[in-house]
């Protein structure tokens, strides 16, 4: 018997089995995608693949990665809670560090009140807590994310625009998240006292 390269042949040469490349490609495919790993290197060939599918020249597409990044890992973090996809995707707006640091604040931070009616007995400064520490962790992860791909890509050099702006992006989402935690504390003890008023 004499193996090809297509097929499996005797030795007067007539095809036993013929196997497709493409198919057998296929169901490997398939079978690493089902597997946890399978599945972040699937994200992270999509996420290099978006971010090779514009243009790398302008800083603006450098924070589309990044909001992009920063959404697939809040989703992710927030799916226990909240199910599936709770934060859409949205490309093709305004990419300036400002915008993205606002609708990375409205949408994650949006989520509040659904994740605080999971925890009705729970200490309402703990929930408030616990809450932006969980989407800080998803945002962290997304930045750190996008920006390794960045740098892979060496769009990220000193002096570069994306550099700037993503770091600028990062402080804006940290300091949004320190803003809107002290801000639910603040209305969490304002309500406190009035209810400590209203009963004396």
């Amino acid at each position: 018997m004499v193996a090809s390269s297509n097929s499996i042949t005797t030795g007067s040469m007539t095809p036993v089995t013929s196997i497709s490349a493409n198919d057998t490609l296929n169901e490997a495919k398939k079978a690493a995608e089902s597997t946890p790993g399978g599945q972040k290197s699937v994200l992270n060939a999509q996420i290099l693949q978006a971010s090779l599918q514009v243009s790398i020249q302008s800083g603006n597409d450098g924070l589309a990665l990044l909001y992009r990044s920063a959404v697939e890992h809040l989703n992710a973090v927030l799916q226990p809670e909240l199910g599936s996809n709770a934060i859409g995707r949205a490309m093709g707006q305004d990419n300036s560090a400002e915008a993205t640091a606002g609708r990375i604040l409205s949408m994650s931070t949006g989520f509040f009140d659904a994740y605080a009616a999971r925890y009705p007995d729970k200490d309402p400064e703990t929930v408030a807590r616990d809450f932006v520490a969980l989407i800080r962790g998803g945002f962290e992860k997304g930045y750190a994310e996008a920006k390794d791909i960045l740098t892979g890509l060496n769009v990220l050099g000193e002096g570069s625009d994306i550099a700037a702006g993503i770091a600028k992006t990062y402080e804006l989402v940290q300091k949004g998240f320190d803003d809107f935690l002290t801000t639910k504390i603040a209305a969490i003890r304002g309500e406190t006292d009035q209810s400590s008023t209203s009963q004396a």
